[in-house]
Formats: C-alpha cells, structure tokens, sequence
C-alpha cells in the first residue's frame, strides 16, 4: 500500500489518514465493488463543502474497472481498508469532470435523470460547451478547475460476484440480461403489496433499456424494439404510481406512451383514472370512451370508473353547496 501512496503523490494525490481500517488490504481487482461516504471540499482555509453523501442519505457505490468519469476516486480507494477514513488532496487536473461527475449525482439524489442536459457527446467536449449544469457551485468549478479534497470513508469492499449489480454499473449485455428478471422481481414485489419497491424495480429495468436506447437513432428498428420493451414497464409503473397518489407522473408518462402508440389501451385507462382523480372530468371520460371504442369487453370495468367518478362529482357538489351557503349566509 506504501507504493501505491506515494504513486499517488507523485501524480498530485496527498493522502491523509483520519482513521485506520480493518483487515487486509482488498485486491480490488476488476469488478470489485466498494461502498463508502465521501465529502467533497474545496482546498482553501474555509475548506467550503460542495457535496456529502451522509447529507443526502446514501453512500456511494463504485465498481472496480467500470471506467468511472473520476478515475482518482478508484485510484484511492486502492488504497484504503474497509472502515478506513482518509482525506486525499487532489490536484486540479485529477477533478477536470467533477462538476459533471457531481451533477449526475446530485440529479439521482434528487430523483431526476442523472443524463439530464446531456447531449451526444463526450464528456471534454461538454465542458467546453459553454451551458449550465445547473449547480451555480458547478458552474464556477467547470470554469475553472481548482484542486479539491475528498474525504472518504470505505463501509465495505465486496469481491466480483458476491453482490447484485446495480443498472448503472452493467454493461449493455448484462442490461438486457438483467431486465427480465429486473421485471420479475417488481412483479413479485407488486403481487406482495410492495408497491414502491416495485416501481423502484420497474424504474432500474426502464432505466436499463432507455440507457440502451440512448445508442440507437431514434426510430430505427433496434430503437423502436428497446421502446416496445420499455412500454409495458412503464405502464407497470404507472399502475404503483396510481396507488401512490402520484397522478401527474401518470398522466406525463400515459400521455407520452400515447403520442407513440394511439392504440394502447391500457395507457387510455390508467390515464383515465389519472384524470378523474384530479377531477380532469371531461379528459378522464374522453379516455374512458376510447378504452370502449378499442376493447368493447371493458365496458364492465370502464362502467364502474365512470359510476365512481359520477358519485365523487354528486359528493364534491353536496360538499360545495354546504361551503358557498355558509359563505353567502354570513
């Protein structure tokens, strides 16, 4: 470990040690998985923080030989034991793509596509493109480069094979491998009652196959059969999301569903419920109606939304009266 320390500072990587770890030394050979916090600082007096996992909840996962956007992150966790804590001083050429690095990650904490403002190119090129990351901090850094600190904590380091990958860190064979079972698991999940962890299952194996579809010229064969994969998922989603109360995400994704494929079904009834939930009436019947006119063999389910929607109308009147007689009686 001594060699691989002073390697990193002759490259301009300062390791400090805040508290040592346990056990041997991991090989960290391709494929292994290391967990740990991680807190970014600038090099200054002040030492301003520009991120922090703990803050956030959630440790960060790395995975041995996936070419991460940040290869000095891999390069000192090399170096460290689980449970080890050290703080490495990074000179500026090792943090060129931090800001990219920490707007994905900033994106996923915050629910959002981390490839949100992405364009089709590479990663050198979109930092010379001159556009907002969105982060003004990130901004600043991309303009210019600075040395920065990372303070990191290793809770553990597993070998190849003894962990479920996540989608991100799955190569595009091992994606398409991974959504049928990614699919059966959410399904599971659903019948359980599990109903987020399901959508969160859904969510991995949609976000497995728009990652692949990102390759393909939109439109083209291979692009249109990743989409008729990814369709029946989103509507598995859609399904949690309408227990969850989540309508509008309902709506946007039935819509979009829609705008492709004016004959699915089941996109016209999910988003027709949507629509009668947030009192979208004259949508929500229009959907229904559309159900009717493309599968005449609904029309005991659709008779039944409808009658729903028809009863919570009378209640909301009965309710609105009560409210705007006591309102006009004062």
């Amino acid at each position: 470990m001594a060699q691989q320390v002073e390697q990193l500072r002759a490259d301009g990587v300062y390791k400090e040690v805040l508290r040592e770890g346990t056990g041997p030394l991991p090989d960290f050979r391709d494929g292994t998985k290391a967990t740990f916090h991680y807190r970014t600082l600038r090099c200054g007096d002040e030492e301003a923080p520009l991120d922090d996992s703990r803050a956030r909840g959630k440790p960060m996962e790395l995975i041995a030989g996936k070419k991460f956007k940040l290869p000095v992150w891999e390069a000192a966790l090399r170096t460290m034991r689980p449970g080890e804590r050290a703080r490495f001083r990074c000179d500026a050429k090792h943090v060129v793509l931090y800001p990219l690095v920490a707007k994905s990650l900033r994106n996923i904490a915050a629910g959002k596509d981390p490839l949100e403002g992405q364009r089709h190119c590479c990663s050198i090129a979109q930092l010379h493109d001159h556009y907002s990351l969105g982060y003004p901090d990130l901004d600043e850094l991309q303009k210019n480069p600075q040395p920065l600190i990372f303070d990191i904590e290793v809770l553990k380091v597993e070998a190849p094979g003894s962990y479920q990958q996540d989608p991100w860190a799955m190569t595009d064979e091992e994606k398409l491998q991974a959504v049928p079972l990614i699919h059966k698991e959410g399904n599971e999940l659903y019948r359980e009652g599990k109903v987020q962890e399901a959508a969160a299952k859904y969510y991995d194996a949609i976000a497995c196959l728009k990652n692949l579809q990102m390759k393909e010229q939109p439109g083209s064969p291979d692009w249109i059969e990743l989409d008729q994969k990814i369709t029946p998922l989103l509507l598995n989603y859609c399904q949690c999301k309408l227990q969850c109360e989540e309508y509008y995400e309902v709506l946007d994704h039935c819509s979009s569903i829609l705008n492709k494929y004016e004959d699915n079904v089941k996109a016209y009834f999910k988003r027709g419920k949507a629509h009668a939930a947030v009192w979208n009436v004259a949508e929500a019947q229009a959907d229904f109606a559309k159900v009717l006119a493309l599968d005449p063999s609904l029309r005991p389910v659709v008779t039944k939304e409808l009658r729903s929607l028809e009863s919570r109308l009378r209640e909301k009147d009965a309710e609105d009266k009560i409210r705007f007689k006591g309102i006009f009686s004062q």
